[in-house]
């Protein structure tokens, strides 16, 4: 049970991508052992299920099917942390991923490539840009998002000799706007 609603969430928390429109039914027997395993709380209504909904699930599985330890690890604590949070919460963060579902590829994939920059900063330098982030006026934000925009052209920075990070292996600030 808990392993089926990892995997769901996974899903849904790593934007898988989502069958489009009705498509054809997936019959069960076409399933393979790991899949129906997987997938077996919804063995007895499976064939009830809309196609677009047996499609993600389907993918689901595979995904799961495909993650290692860490990752299945790291996947049952974002399912924690979401039971934990206030149905509002679980909302807006629904909400939120639907926007980003809706942005182009090549959006989303710039999205990702920045968060994947940020988690690798050494936690203090996280907590810092956070900090830097929180005392910002929402118009000293979007200035630093267009600076942002402007100087690494919509991607993460990227280490490296003549690359956006100095040789100190820390990130180049953008000029904070003056108001």
């Amino acid at each position: 049970m808990i392993l089926l609603r990892v995997m769901v969430l996974v899903l849904w928390m790593e934007g898988v991508v989502y069958a489009q429109g009705e498509g054809e039914p997936i019959p069960w027997q076409q399933l393979n052992q790991e899949e129906q395993q997987v997938l077996n709380k919804f063995s007895d209504r499976w064939d009830q299920l809309p196609p677009d909904r047996q499609q993600r699930l389907l993918n689901g599985a595979r995904h799961w099917s495909n993650m290692n330890s860490d990752e299945r690890a790291q996947a049952r604590q974002r399912f924690q942390q979401w039971q934990q949070m206030k149905p509002d919460e679980q909302a807006r963060l629904r909400e939120r991923f639907d926007r980003f579902r809706q942005l182009p590829p090549e959006q989303r994939e710039a999205i990702r490539n920045a968060r994947q920059w940020f988690r690798s900063l050494p936690p203090a330098r996280r907590q810092e840009l956070r900090e830097q982030w929180r005392n910002m006026s929402p118009e000293e934000r979007r200035a630093f998002r267009r600076q942002l925009r402007k100087e690494y052209g919509g991607q993460p920075p990227q280490p490296g000799p003549g690359g956006p990070m100095p040789h100190n292996g820390q990130p180049r600030q953008p000029s904070r706007p003056h108001p």
